[in-house]
């Protein structure tokens, strides 16, 4: 689906169903809130979000464990669904989602190379989190995350009634 009929259907979904935003970001920096605020009538459902580069951020302002941090690391499953969570008991939304990963061009390890992202929703329908290594240099790798956390998002959106 290309990103202009996702970021359609997502605002319709969302918009037809009243259901709310926040957003978590690390690697992406505000890319997410930035492309759901594109659409007119975002304010409907994006309520807010955070960005939260360093492991001090997500503790303070989403309330990740530092034991979770110490143990997986930022750029892990469990920090980007304690992310997801945060954000949406933080803002009270329907969907907290999240984003942490290693966008490049430095800054990758062998156990988590560049272009590793991990992306996660909570919801009312539980959570979900998505795993992904993907290709490109750093504005391919935020752009592409930010797509696939959207995806994520609808098919989420879309299992509720």
């Amino acid at each position: 689906m290309a990103p202009d009929r996702l970021d359609e259907d997502l605002a319709n979904e969302l918009l037809a169903k009243g259901l709310t935003v926040a957003t978590a970001e690390s690697c992406t920096a505000g890319l997410v809130a930035a492309r759901l605020a594109d659409r007119p009538g975002s304010s409907a459902y994006l309520v807010g979000g955070f960005v939260t580069y360093s492991n001090a951020a997500k503790i303070s302002q989403l309330g990740v464990d530092a034991d979770v941090l110490a143990e997986h690391g930022a750029v892990s499953e469990p920090v980007a669904l304690a992310m997801a969570r945060g954000a949406r008991h933080r803002l009270e939304t329907s969907f907290g989602i999240s984003t942490t990963g290693v966008a490049g061009p430095g800054g990758g390890t062998p156990e988590k190379p560049v272009g590793l992202v991990h992306v996660a929703v909570s919801g009312p329908g539980g959570d979900a989190h998505l795993r992904l290594m993907l290709p490109g240099d750093r504005r391919r790798v935020r752009s592409d995350t930010v797509t696939e956390l959207l995806r994520l998002l609808l098919d989420q959106a879309r299992a509720l009634p």
